[in-house]
């Protein structure tokens, strides 16, 4: 029988964070920096902001992500522009809506930077400790006890305990409690969750192995170097603190073979995920390799990217060979890949499982509808992701804050950012397996680019206090010669002549017989904003390179623009309708049993809400319309 932990009460806070991952911190700093006195409480110090996945941030959609943390206060796009090792920016030869800015952290380093930050934040106090229940009063969240006694109270808690969560790690027929990279699990937490009625998933993820550097024979693989051109994902990084080629530190691509194959498919029966030892539902967009060679059997060969941790470790990442296969296995697997047959393994790959909050339970504003005051974010809501983790930590440490300061809270739509469309997707359709932002998920990706962040979200960012006054009036600026120019190039004509004429045919275009705007002209597929100045006039004050920018994207796609921003004003009177808090569907005559139930589940609180619930048909959404309008549900 274990001995009975005396409580105590300690100090008290406006906002407590549990778990210090990358929403944990961002939630933290948020909070914090509106002035609410805030806790961030974590299980180990040592993981404040860690990666114990792939050390990198960024890529289609998630990259996005970034950038809009940054354009609205948060920390990630800082933090990662003092400690990339590596910087390249994917899809260059695509359009801008799919055009995506990643980095290779130095994972110690990361670490290093984000949890000094925190030390340094007034009003934000950081402490190591487990948080085993939460303290509740008639349904209002009012603090946690820790598992050493104390009872900290608050006005609001942000739960981000990501995969802690009653955390399992399995490598082939091993299994033990754990958190990531072998921390403490939180065990007791989820019980707490569980007697206030939560709904609780079991959801897993995994990670690759790690190998000596020093081990990899690189002659026989392909470097995949960092770029030459300044990028950033803070809009507040001057290119002068851009790293040059020579300092940054390559990645290398190589590949699985069929020996690998058939090494995995004969030890089939000893996959965790196969024999059944997994519960857990894992995500569909990160498969193991024991995963891929079964669901994509008629492959020859799969991508390896080979990924230093940083600058201070020889350890490298096996992006592509996430597994959860015995340790022997496990090195069989890694010498038959090509540059990899000497190379000795540091830690074994593994599957971890962990408990989640199934999303639907929480209001768009990331409050859960069981207990007001209590906020998720992260892998407890269900991602996968460090830059999804952290887009919902900044939103629930926003919302916290403004809540207690009475003000109207903020919610971002789909046609505004990434992290509406995230946030949206989680609480009208929940998820039933680690959710993962994609390009594809934005149906306004052309408004919702990596380059516009800080024209779509600084002025949300500077209302409620975390972008400084100087910061919002750069953007600002920077707004307002973009529309100058996009102006002038309408108004300014371009006439027939010899140089004018030379250029487009040497384009293979036709001479113009007309005279055109420059506008016209700009939007050719040939032209760009450089060469276009040679026919106008210059401007006293030359653009730099980031209104450049601007200026060709919106004049280039200004027809597929105006069209998402019609189809956005279609939306947006939906989104006007609310819908009563206290509503009864079951006195609504005529909706689907369905649309019904699911209407009962998710409690849309718009009507744009309703029509994006799955199993929600377009007559339920008609039918309830109606009933609005006509004033039956008060």
């Amino acid at each position: 029988m274990e001995p009975t932990v005396i409580q105590y009460d300690a100090p008290s806070y406006d906002v407590i964070v549990v778990g210090a991952g990358h929403a944990g911190s961002e939630a933290a700093l948020a909070a914090a920096r509106m002035g609410q006195k805030t806790l961030l409480i974590t299980i180990n110090l040592e993981m404040v902001a860690f990666m114990p996945c792939n050390p990198s941030l960024g890529g289609p959609a998630k990259g996005v992500v970034v950038r809009e943390i940054d354009a609205l206060g948060g920390q990630m796009g800082h933090n990662i522009d003092a400690t990339y090792i590596q910087m390249r920016m994917l899809n260059t030869g695509k359009g801008p809506a799919v055009r995506a800015l990643r980095a290779q952290a130095d994972k110690h380093a990361y670490h290093r930077q984000m949890k000094y930050t925190i030390e340094q934040t007034p009003n934000l106090t950081l402490r190591q400790g487990m948080v085993d229940e939460l303290i509740v009063e008639d349904g209002v969240v009012k603090g946690v006890i820790t598992s050493t006694g104390a009872r900290y109270h608050a006005k609001a808690v942000i739960l981000t305990v990501g995969t802690a969560a009653r955390g399992k790690i399995i490598i082939g027929e091993l299994q033990y409690e754990s958190g990531p990279n072998n921390s403490q699990a939180a065990m007791k937490l989820t019980a707490s969750l569980k007697d206030y009625g939560f709904d609780i998933q079991r959801f897993k993820t995994g990670t690759p192995p790690r190998v000596n550097g020093n081990t990899i024979d690189y002659s026989v693989t392909e470097e995949q170097p960092g770029n030459l051109e300044p990028n950033h994902f803070s809009f507040d990084t001057p290119d002068s603190d851009y790293l040059p080629l020579s300092d940054q530190i390559s990645s290398w691509l190589t590949y699985t073979n069929p020996t690998t194959h058939q090494i995995l498919r004969d030890n089939l029966d000893r996959a965790p995920l196969f024999s059944g030892m997994i519960e857990g539902v894992g995500p569909r967009y990160c498969p193991s390799i024991e995963d891929k060679i079964v669901r994509f059997a008629d492959k020859d060969r799969h991508q390896v990217f080979l990924e230093p941790e940083g600058r201070d470790t020889d350890e490298f990442y096996l992006d592509g060979l996430s597994t959860s296969m015995p340790e022997e296995i496990q090195q069989q697997m890694i010498h038959s890949v090509k540059g990899l047959e000497h190379a000795e393994l540091m830690r074994p790959g593994y599957a971890i499982e962990y408990d989640v909050v199934a999303p639907y339970q929480l209001r768009p504003t990331l409050e859960t509808k069981l207990i007001q005051g209590l906020y998720t974010a992260g892998q407890t809501n269900g991602t996968s992701g460090y830059e999804e983790a952290a887009g919902q930590g900044l939103m629930a440490g926003i919302n916290a804050a403004l809540k207690i300061q009475g003000k109207d809270p903020l919610v971002l739509k789909r046609s505004e950012s990434y992290i509406g469309v995230m946030i949206d997707d989680l609480v009208t359709k929940g998820t039933k397996e680690p959710y993962r932002l994609l390009t594809s998920r934005a149906e306004y990706r052309l408004l919702v680019r990596h380059d516009n962040a800080d024209l779509r979200l600084m002025q949300y960012g500077h209302r409620i206090g975390l972008v400084s006054d100087e910061r919002y009036a750069k953007v600002e600026r920077k707004a307002a010669r973009v529309a100058a120019e996009i102006d002038r190039l309408q108004h300014t004509r371009i006439k027939p002549g010899n140089a004018i004429d030379t250029f487009v045919k040497a384009n293979g275009d036709k001479a113009l017989k007309d005279s055109v705007s420059a506008e016209e002209l700009l939007r050719r597929p040939y032209v760009d904003y450089q060469s276009l100045l040679q026919f106008i006039p210059a401007l006293e004050e030359p653009l730099n390179r980031y209104e450049i920018e601007q200026v060709e994207i919106q004049t280039k796609y200004a027809g597929y623009i105006k069209k998402e921003q019609a189809r956005i004003e279609r939306i947006k009177r939906m989104e006007a309708k609310r819908i009563p808090a206290d509503i009864d569907y079951t006195k609504i005559d005529g909706l689907a049993t369905e649309g019904r139930q699911k209407l009962m589940k998710f409690q849309p609180e718009t009507l744009a809400q309703a029509s994006r619930i799955s199993g929600v048909n377009p007559a339920d959404i008609a039918i309830l319309s109606v009933y609005l309008r006509q004033g039956k549900l008060k």
